[in-house]
């Protein structure tokens, strides 16, 4: 028989409603705006389609890009995006995709379901996309199978301001003013489908590469991102660090300034990954067991960094995470779309909140992908636009960018199914931003239950509370003919008195409290 497993202690207890307390006074860090990141690679209908439509296309664009996914992306507050991949990354490059469009060279996208990729979208119009967003850059380099010439020339071509071929061949193209590059990915995955090295001829190459990502403008120095581990590989770690930092005094000094790492949610494991809307009870904790095991993976990485970089100024960059489940059927394998209902949604809520709490190493995060790949934000269809669960999600968090982490403690219940992939039936993150307000974010991750809550602050007596709260049936999602089944609305269902806050929070939700 399944049921709802609690512990002992807490029955024991006797107690129904869980304590979040919180120490407003105890400030433990800034949680950056780029763990909100994005990531946008060449794959199935992300860019073409999703987020570029071209100037002659009937959908409303500006310099063809979707008017609506951009104003849709503001709405979210988006502070950055990382491009051209993922794995296309190391077989991209640039200089085909520059220069009238008509004479960019086409090629087969051999990663991402054999289709040809024309190049219509690439340096300038990624440029483009992201002053129209307002949201810094975070541009991957080719170390796989492009030289260090041809990445060092990119640099030059998108950052000089000066007389120079590269500088000369972008005025040539429209643009004669630099652009400002915030972040540089020196190859990616390069342990798989960037190379298939190892840790030690990776980290040997990314000295040699990183040396010619010159910053050409001190003032506003490029951020070099070293290409880290899959999941729990921490040899690649110690090994890339090792070898990094091998005859390097001081170490690493303008060498390194984030590791990144991957990690993907696959409920039934690499091979069938599962459906994106049929799972039962087991799958659903699985799932969340699986979105937790971030934390593991942040600790122990960060161990291994912390022997080599104790003041922690190598931040982790998780570029690449989320739900990857198996395709919609009837859709192309290789364009990795799916769905996105409220499990999702919780995903997406857990790992926010991860990311919050471990804010002193987490610099940076780019959930995979923006628009109608892996874990979307956005799906199109032709004019249709739709916003998924996970895109309020990040809407409810947008608060949290730049903010200062505070200190928060929430009782929790463990609970599963026949105790298979026990979770915790809560999980929060709280923090206060410059004008003093506090964002509270909590997710109950029960499949069933409700539960009552009580806020607790160590002084702070609430004069004004605003809520919103994300919930539906657990299998919820968003079709275009039903585009706001699942969707933000107002949470007014508490009470306070004093210091506290007491509600009662509906089984599978995610919930944001504002409150000063």
């Amino acid at each position: 028989m399944r049921h709802i497993k609690q512990c002992s202690d807490r029955e024991s207890e006797g107690y129904e409603m869980a304590k979040l307390v919180i120490n407003e006074y105890q400030e433990l860090g800034k949680i950056n705006e780029e763990i909100y990141g994005h990531f946008a690679e060449h794959l199935g209908r992300c860019i073409y389609e999703g987020l570029y439509v071209g100037e002659d296309s009937p959908i409303p664009n500006t310099r063809g890009m979707r008017n609506d996914v951009v104003q849709a992306l503001k709405e979210m507050k988006i502070p950055v995006l990382r491009w051209p991949g993922g794995c296309f990354a190391d077989e991209y490059h640039w200089k085909d995709g520059i220069g009238p469009r008509e004479n960019r060279k086409k090629m087969i996208n051999t990663h991402w379901g054999g289709v040809v990729e024309d190049n219509s979208f690439g340096t300038h119009e990624f440029m483009e996309l992201c002053e129209q967003l307002g949201c810094k850059t975070y541009i991957n380099g080719n170390l796989g199978s492009g030289s260090v010439q041809e990445m060092s020339e990119w640099v030059e071509y998108l950052t000089f301001d000066g007389v120079s071929p590269m500088a000369d061949l972008r005025a040539k193209n429209g643009h004669e003013a630099p652009w400002k590059v915030d972040y540089f990915g020196v190859g990616n995955e390069n342990w798989g489908c960037g190379g298939n090295m190892t840790p030690e001829h990776y980290a040997d190459e990314y000295r040699r590469y990183q040396t010619y990502v010159r910053n050409y403008h001190p003032e506003n120095p490029i951020y070099k991102v070293c290409g880290g581990p899959n999941v729990d590989d921490y040899a690649w770690t110690k090994g890339v660090l090792e070898t990094t930092h091998r005859n390097c005094l001081p170490a690493l000094h303008g060498n390194m300034d984030g590791l990144s790492v991957h990690y993907y949610v696959h409920p039934e494991g690499w091979e069938t990954k599962g459906s994106a809307t049929e799972f039962d009870d087991a799958v659903w904790y699985r799932t969340l067991s699986k979105a937790l095991y971030m934390e593991q993976l942040i600790e122990r990485h960060g161990a291994i960094m912390d022997q080599y970089d104790p003041e922690k100024k190598i931040g982790m960059i998780v570029d690449e995470w989320g739900c990857w489940f198996t395709v919609e059927p009837g859709t192309n394998p290789g364009f990795l779309y799916q769905q996105n209902t409220m499990r999702d949604a919780l995903v997406a809520g857990v790992t926010l909140n991860l990311f919050n709490k471990h804010c002193d190493r987490v610099k940076m995060a780019n959930i995979a992908q923006m628009v109608n790949v892996l874990q979307a934000v956005i799906l199109t269809e032709g004019e249709q636009m739709i916003l998924t669960p996970t895109y309020h999600v990040f809407r409810m968090y947008r608060n949290h960018q730049n903010a200062t982490l505070l200190q928060s403690h929430i009782q929790t219940r463990e609970i599963g199914v026949e105790e298979i992939y026990p979770v915790p039936d809560l999980q929060e993150s709280v923090s206060r931003d410059q004008e003093g307000n506090i964002t509270i974010t909590l997710n109950n991750l029960s499949f069933t239950e409700d539960r009552e809550v009580e806020v607790i602050f160590a002084e702070l007596e609430p004069e004004k509370i605003q809520g919103t709260i994300l919930q539906g049936e657990a299998h919820a999602y968003n079709t275009f003919q039903e585009p706001e089944r699942v969707q933000e609305e107002a949470f007014t269902s508490f009470t306070r008195k004093g210091t506290h806050i007491t509600f009662t929070m509906p089984a599978h939700s995610v919930l944001q409290l504002r409150v000063s």
